[in-house]
């Protein structure tokens, strides 16, 4: 796409959010069509544990999951299902912490210096890349993220995961689950938060345990304390009713009721099948524009692992340039909420999970070459 003279485009995407968290709501969604007769009872009450009963047993129908497999809602989003799992299960072998990204990092402060574990390593990469997986030993605990949210990469597949593995893995899958295809029977302990691929409300995260680490669980006391929010077994046995939606603490019954329809228009599409189809699809029209402007290109430098929803560009321009393309377009109402996150280097970053139509992003294409032309003379 050449930029000379180009006109300002007259069609805007019809729903201008790609924000990476919380992301866009799906297509077609209202407040009126929630169930909310929840709303003012007890989650405690029969109707309030039906509902978070039905929120862990739809998620484990609809993502496949394998026979023993548990689901639960727990506090705090996904760092909160992350921390509960870091601080209950690690420590009773070494650890493994792959980073390449800001939420990777994370994890490896938490576990460094403030569960302050000895026998850790860290494989880390730079933003734009993924570590060398053939460095992983599986002989230890193994924390990483699927999709990196604020690199726009992601593991390719689970290949490099053994099947003989004697560590659990734990992995931080919270802009991978439901856009993405997980070896469920590699995973341990996986964890997402509801804002993200399904455009759910904030707070809540999902905690899915393997037998593995329900095991592991029952047969292991971490020496540290562990604050209420975080235990998940008594007297040596896993609390199964957090897995049957007797929350730890009190949920949002609203939120639950935004999940459930989030949850409900996922089966109506056709399963995860159908939603990861969809991001790949919105991935493939920013591909196709990549492709043609060469002043513009993916952060991820190996293809292979691009994200198809946190989808990162990098632009020839300076970091003011780029912060102007991003107010531009806000302005116009073209998209809101693109700029790359605060610690990655400078650039864009557009949502592309499935609550986001591929009509909006290709509508968005003409103004993102705009917006460059205008301000990068």
């Amino acid at each position: 796409m050449a930029l000379s003279a180009m006109p300002k485009p007259t069609t805007k995407p019809a729903n201008p959010n790609f924000s990476s968290g919380p992301c866009s709501k799906r297509p077609g969604y209202s407040v009126n069509n929630l169930d909310i007769s929840t709303l003012g009872r007890s989650h405690r009450a029969a109707i309030g544990k039906v509902a978070l009963k039905q929120a862990c047993e739809q998620t484990a129908e609809l993502l496949s999951l394998p026979e023993g497999y548990r689901v639960g809602v727990v506090p705090a989003s996904d760092t909160g299902a992350v921390e509960m799992a870091l601080w209950s299960l690690l420590g009773a072998r070494g650890v493994d912490v792959l980073a390449w990204e800001s939420f990777g990092s994370g994890w490896v402060t938490d576990i460094t210096k403030q569960l302050k574990l000895n026998n850790v390593r860290s494989i880390t990469a730079d933003y734009g890349q993924l570590p060398d997986l053939s460095q992983v030993n599986f002989q230890n605990d193994v924390v990483f993220t699927w999709n990196g949210t604020t690199s726009g990469v992601k593991v390719p597949n689970g290949d490099w995961i053994t099947d003989d593995r004697e560590g659990l893995t734990i992995c931080d899958a919270t802009s991978a689950v439901f856009a993405m295809e997980m070896p469920w029977e590699k995973l341990d302990v996986v964890t997402y938060s509801w804002q993200k691929v399904l455009g759910g409300e904030g707070a809540h995260g999902m905690l899915i345990l393997s037998p593995r680490a329900v095991e592991r669980l029952e047969a292991y006391t971490p020496p540290w304390p562990l604050p209420k929010i975080f235990r998940m077994t008594k007297n040596g046995k896993l609390i199964e009713g957090i897995f049957r939606g007797e929350t730890i603490n009190t949920p949002s019954m609203l939120c639950v009721a935004d999940y459930l329809d989030a949850l409900n228009w996922v089966d109506g599409l056709g399963g995860v099948s159908a939603t990861i189809v969809k991001s790949k699809a919105n991935l493939a029209v920013i591909s196709d524009f990549v492709a043609e402007n060469n002043w513009v290109n993916f952060l991820a430098k190996d293809l292979s692992t691009l994200s198809n929803t946190s989808v990162c560009l990098t632009l020839d321009a300076t970091e003011e340039q780029v912060k102007s393309i991003i107010k531009l377009l806000a302005d116009e109402g073209a998209a809101y909420d693109i700029g790359a996150y605060r610690d990655a280097p400078s650039g864009l970053r557009i949502w592309c999970g499935a609550t986001v139509e591929e009509s909006d992003i290709e509508s968005l294409m003409p103004w993102l070459a705009w917006a460059y032309q205008s301000v990068v003379k």
